[in-house]
């Protein structure tokens, strides 16, 4: 796809879901302090400021960043550019077609003309003139009333990503196509089959579309929802009330799967440099240097390594030590320190959910 300028997309309103505790990037990511609140790329700007930094030339002052309410004000802190106004806060987690579906009632009363783009807090892109010629695009098939997700193109076979199965191309929108349908995290050999394929895509939970298209296929498939948050829309003191008697569903099942089942979704394929950095193992790839077989995430004069390869993150302020470990994972804070395996990094949530059971979640 050719990259074009980063300019102002007419009518276009960003949203940021900035929720999730990131288990997987614990002791750094905690319930407290979650994933986007972070800096993981080095700098300088957490995951979040990097998502307002991506999208601002888009659209101008046009967001609504939708967070929990323990984090609002780090998130106003950090984002402080932005009117007050514009971070909502959702009393309890209902996942995130509740968290969307909010900012797109408020945004369809603001502006009735809009398209809307959803975009995670704590996504990385590398290349953003593709990113920003994929979202145009987008956008140009939103208007036409298409739930338009972007797609992107696997660098390898995946099994933490759920897949975009492409179908015919998109009429009157060169380089979009409708979605034969969503796929679930498949198995490996499921997963080497879609790449060699070549008709398949990585679900990167990015939705472009009218707010009111959105809130009315809500509606199709879970009656009273959509009302629901348009009331909260127009009264914002009845959120507390309301809120928590709203279903707990992801927008992928809430929407886009019955949608795409219905033929109302369409996708644009892009390759970008996306990552969701879901686990160590992937910020140790994405921070990796040529020529440097530790990746060190932090002040590199508090590490030292000896024959060894992996991601070192010093934060206690004493010095780490690494001697003849191959792939090694380790994470130092001031209250709990972490040694793994790139290889094992999914599993770092088990310990997370141990400290929970055994009473001590104030570490997570």
């Amino acid at each position: 796809m050719p990259t074009e300028p980063t300019t102002d997309v007419e009518g276009l309103w960003a949203v940021i879901p900035a929720g999730g505790a990131g288990t997987r990037l614990w002791p750094m990511s905690r319930s407290a302090v979650p994933k986007f609140l972070h800096d993981f790329t080095g700098n300088g700007r957490s995951l979040l400021q990097g998502t307002v930094d991506r999208l601002a030339p888009l659209v101008d002052d046009r967001m609504v960043v939708v967070t929990g309410a323990a984090h609002r004000e780090a998130v106003v802190g950090q984002i402080g550019e932005l009117p007050e106004d514009a971070v909502i806060a959702e009393p309890s987690p209902r996942d995130s077609m509740a968290a969307i579906g909010l900012a797109a009632a408020v945004i369809e009363r603001a502006d009735p003309e809009a398209v809307m783009g959803s975009f995670a807090a704590d996504h990385v892109i590398a290349d953003e003139s593709a990113f920003a010629a994929a979202v145009r695009l987008a956008a140009d098939a939103a208007r036409d009333d298409w739930l338009v997700t972007l797609g992107i193109t696997p660098t390898h076979a995946s099994t933490a990503f759920g897949y975009i199965h492409l179908g015919p191309d998109l009429p009157g929108h060169e380089g979009a196509y409708r979605v034969a349908e969503f796929v679930e995290k498949p198995a490996a050999d499921v997963a080497a089959g879609y790449l060699a394929a070549g008709t398949y895509r990585w679900n990167a939970g990015m939705f472009v579309v009218r707010p009111g298209v959105l809130l009315d296929l809500l509606e199709e498939s879970h009656p009273g929802f959509a009302g629901a948050l348009r009331e909260i829309a127009a009264d914002r003191s009845r959120l507390d009330e309301v809120w928590d008697q709203l279903p707990r569903i992801a927008i992928d099942h809430a929407v886009a799967e019955p949608a795409a089942a219905a033929g109302k979704v369409a996708v644009v394929p892009v390759s970008m440099g996306w990552d969701d950095i879901g686990d160590y193992n992937s910020l140790a790839t994405l921070l990796a240097t040529d020529g440097e077989a530790v990746t060190v995430l932090g002040d590199a004069s508090a590490v030292r390594a000896v024959d060894s390869s992996g991601l070192v993150v010093p934060g206690s302020g004493r010095v780490v030590a690494v001697v003849g470990l191959d792939d090694v994972v380790v994470v130092d804070t001031p209250d709990a320190l972490l040694v793994t395996t790139r290889a094992r990094a999914q599993d770092v949530k088990q310990i997370v959910t141990a400290l929970q059971e055994d009473g001590q979640g104030g570490l997570t």
